[in-house]
């Protein structure tokens, strides 16, 4: 299958690394390890202008990659996660910004990880890589960008937990952010969240293969991940679109098993995302992923003890998107950061949108957030290049 490239996707794309904090210049840690070599996948969409001023860093989910946007090869069948946001005359338009997205450290999707080969034992990290925060996954973006000659990125973009490491930028970097898009995200996990990553690890450290993460030559807690994504899908949601989605209508029969098949459509669904899961993702990458949003609180990192102080270090222009079915990161929690941003008078453009469609709405399509994101790059760049 020939894909449009003209107006409709980026077209063919390819997959890129980069190396980086080779012995004995190795990253250091917040956890005070070092680390290195380094490699981070990533890929990079429309062109680099003369000033370099044009450049979007795009930044993933939990379970996201370097593949934003495009087509792996011609008969490809899969866009990228983000294919109906970033393109040719989208909402983050390549024709006019040039985009990257790197896959995070601790990632398993061509970036250093726990399942990456340790060089001082030739064998698989497992446990003995050190934990990942998602200030070293944004120290590790910076080194991408330095290598790419940027030092004013336009705008950093993500949502959930990609959402944690804009704001991130935004604070860790301040002089090189002109301006953030952070949608459906948190300045820090509430316990609820982080009672739900914590049920969906013991998921996985339960499962008899997962050998206190050594598993890499034999079999692989295939279930504990499956289960853990179940239990993360479930959140991605909403008591709305599931009930849209699924009621209580039941999965290709027309009457109860009495046994412990999938009877419902919403079991059956659920555990199709678990098995698809399982064959792309690791589970020590979960685990790691996971524990790093947890960590993640923007008023302890900055030893400021206040949203509003933690903010007075930033410099960017800010569009916070929020969806009002989303319960894993509701809208009080963006409401919070925009308050804390304008006592700081920072400029700054809040939405709620209204969508039934839970955390997951972001990575939808939905006519109002292209065109709120369109037009907040379009400004930052006329007022940026004017």
């Amino acid at each position: 299958m020939e894909h449009d490239k003209s107006g409709v996707s980026v077209g063919v794309v390819e997959k890129k690394v980069f190396t980086f904090a080779e012995p004995p210049n190795e990253m250091c840690m917040e956890s005070g390890s070092g680390l290195g070599p380094l490699t981070l996948a990533y890929e990079t969409y429309g062109n680099l202008n003369h000033e370099k001023s044009n450049a979007i860093l795009i930044l993933h989910a939990l379970s996201g990659d370097s593949h934003v946007a495009g087509y792996y090869s011609e008969d490809d069948p899969r866009p990228g996660w983000w294919d109906i946001m970033v393109g040719p005359g989208k909402g983050i338009d390549t024709n006019k910004y040039f985009v990257v997205c790197s896959n995070i450290l601790g990632g398993c999707m061509g970036s250093t990880g726990p399942g990456s080969i340790n060089p001082k034992t030739g064998k698989p990290f497992g446990l003995d890589f050190p934990v990942v925060t998602i200030g070293d996954m944004v120290t590790a973006q910076k080194a991408l960008m330095d290598q790419l000659g940027i030092k004013r990125i336009l705008s950093v973009v993500g949502g959930s937990i990609g959402g944690l490491q804009v704001l991130e930028w935004c604070l860790r970097y301040p002089e090189m952010v002109v301006s953030a898009i952070p949608l459906a995200t948190t300045p820090k996990h509430s316990a609820l969240t982080i009672a739900f990553n914590e049920v969906a690890r013991q998921a996985i450290m339960a499962d008899p293969n997962w050998n206190k993460g050594d598993y890499y030559n034999g079999a692989k807690p295939d279930l504990g991940l499956a289960v853990a994504r179940m239990i993360g899908h479930i959140t991605y949601l909403s008591d709305e679109s599931m009930r849209h989605k699924f009621g209580r209508r039941l999965q290709d029969r027309s009457d109860f098993s009495f046994n412990f098949d999938a009877d419902f459509q919403v079991e059956s669904y659920l555990r199709y995302q678990g098995s698809k899961f399982v064959e792309r993702f690791d589970a020590n990458s979960f685990l790691y992923i996971t524990k790093a949003a947890d960590y993640f609180d923007l008023t302890r990192r900055y030893d400021s003890g206040s949203l509003v102080k933690a903010f007075s270090r930033a410099m960017a222009k800010f569009l916070v998107v929020s969806f009002t079915s989303d319960w894993l990161y509701p809208t009080y929690q963006s409401k919070a950061m925009v308050k804390a941003m304008k006592k700081n008078g920072l400029d700054i453009s809040f939405c709620e949108i209204e969508a039934d469609w839970g955390h997951d709405a972001f990575l939808l399509p939905n006519e109002r957030l292209t065109d709120i994101v369109k037009g907040f790059l379009e400004r930052v760049y006329n007022e940026t290049e004017s």
